[in-house]
């Protein structure tokens, strides 16, 4: 069967039941990409109609336990959906399991979940990306029709999209619900979807999202993206943010392949400019995603204490101080822990003038040297991840801010809360590079129009067989 989400739609045919777990069976083996799954396909009709749709472990779903890769929620069965879920379930879709992630979102190579590590289908030896790793993997790896819904805080969608070789949209904060996510970061947090093609990512946006009386900071956009989608960047005007490209540790074949792709949609009819943003750069993005994003996991995580939510100890014979860091301390992974120490003491008294304060004021410079950028552009452009997908043991030698360095160029929009999409670009070394697209609040539009006109005229094919 054909593994295009269009063909499936347009068609009305079903899945053979049997052949598609056989199927995720063998991807699971060769990916780790599942943490839970059905055992079965559910026919629903609506718009979707039994289209097997993948969810984050992060996403509460009452059908499956929903632990947001740790330990600490290792036996949490949600008793409802997340509105996102309900309302893909509304249209017919068929929820086929949860996808493994980075534990609480935190990480960018996929390796830090308390369960499987998933790997990459393209070569099973390096990572996937991440947090929303196993939703790029499976993706990547079922040769059937099927959108995954996936999360970024800052960049979670697009690492894992580029390393595995597929569509992955993040929308405008606001956009989509968050009702029924394990927060990471609240002002940071964006549902969205990843597919093979920009069509099935573009259908399964229009379907989540929208205002949401559970979510007082979502809005009523023009949806319609289906409808809508021109496969044509003519007449767009393109900015290349010069600091994307200049900082030590981009590889040069992914800067080749960019640049490739950036002739590319020239000759699709788009004009191309480079252009200054020093504010997006890494000296000043990285370091202020990374203060707010931990200050805000600091507090979130804070609820799980061994009280009120996630594993429980022996409290008998302890003080509150002794209780609290024990089961904290058993139950929360390396990078967890190392989070919640950085963002309290970048909130403490003291410091928080220092850190979090200034962190926030760069975050309004980055945001208003964005919004300056889209008053002559439609689209920014850069390459997803500076780097392939490395393998574990190159992913285990970088050091914490090596690691966090690598998130450059996906840190920004994530800031400033912009559409932003990652498009297969080709091959480095026999494995995936992603282009970026970066559009104004709410012209997600633009970013899917781009994106299609790219996909159909550059001509890769980043299937996998597994």
């Amino acid at each position: 069967m054909s593994s295009s989400v269009k063909e499936f739609v347009d068609s009305g045919e079903g899945i053979d039941e049997e052949e598609f777990l056989s199927h995720l069976e063998e991807v699971q083996e060769e990916t780790k990409a599942l943490r839970s799954s059905a055992e079965g396909l559910e026919n629903r009709g609506g718009k979707l109609d039994g289209l097997p749709v993948s969810v984050k472990e992060q996403i509460c779903t009452e059908d499956f336990p929903t632990t947001a890769g740790s330990k600490i929620l290792e036996n949490y069965n949600p008793v409802f959906d997340a509105t996102v879920v309900e309302r893909l379930k509304e249209e017919g879709a068929s929820i086929i399991g949860k996808t493994n992630m980075d534990e609480f979102g935190f990480g960018t190579f996929c390796t830090n979940s308390a369960f499987e590590v998933p790997r990459n289908p393209h070569d099973t030896d390096r990572v996937v990306g991440g947090s929303s790793g196993g939703a790029g993997a499976l993706t990547a790896a079922l040769n059937y029709p099927h959108i995954a819904l996936a999360e970024s805080t800052g960049g979670s969608i697009s690492a894992p999209a580029a390393f595995n070789g597929v569509i992955g949209i993040t929308p405008t904060y606001g956009r989509v619900s968050r009702h029924g996510l394990i927060d990471y970061g609240n002002s940071l947090d964006k549902i969205g979807v990843m597919s093979k093609s920009v069509y099935g990512a573009a259908l399964g946006l229009e379907i989540i999202a929208g205002k949401d009386e559970n979510d007082f900071t979502t809005v009523e956009k023009e949806k319609g993206f289906v409808e809508r989608l021109e496969k044509d960047v003519k007449d767009m005007k393109i900015g290349v943010p010069k600091q994307y490209l200049e900082f030590e540790g981009m590889e040069d074949n992914v800067k080749e392949r960019f640049e490739e792709a950036v002739e590319r949609l020239e000759e699709l009819g788009a004009e191309v400019e480079r252009v200054n943003m020093e504010k997006v750069s890494r000296k000043y993005a990285v370091p202020a995603y990374y203060i707010i994003a931990v200050s805000e996991a600091s507090t979130n995580l804070a609820r799980y204490s061994g009280m009120r939510y996630g594993k429980e100890g022996y409290p008998e014979g302890k003080d509150f101080n002794e209780y609290f860091s024990e089961v904290r301390s058993e139950h929360f992974g390396e990078e967890v822990k190392r989070r919640i120490m950085l963002g309290t003491y970048a909130r403490q008294a003291g410091y928080r003038e220092k850190y979090y304060v200034k962190a926030l004021k760069a975050r309004t410079l980055i945001i208003d040297e964005f919004k300056e950028a889209f008053e002559r552009y439609d689209i920014l452009a850069s390459p997803a991840m500076p780097i392939i997908a490395p393998t574990f043991k190159e992913a285990e030698n970088l050091s914490p801010a090596e690691t966090y360095a690598m998130d450059t160029l996906t840190v920004g929009p994530n800031l400033a809360g912009l559409p932003h999409a990652s498009v297969p670009m080709g091959f480095s070394e026999g494995m995936p590079t992603g282009l970026h697209l970066i559009g104004d609040h709410f012209e997600e539009q633009k970013v899917l129009n781009a994106a299609a006109a790219y996909e159909e005229g550059s001509g890769h094919d980043m299937a996998v067989e597994v």
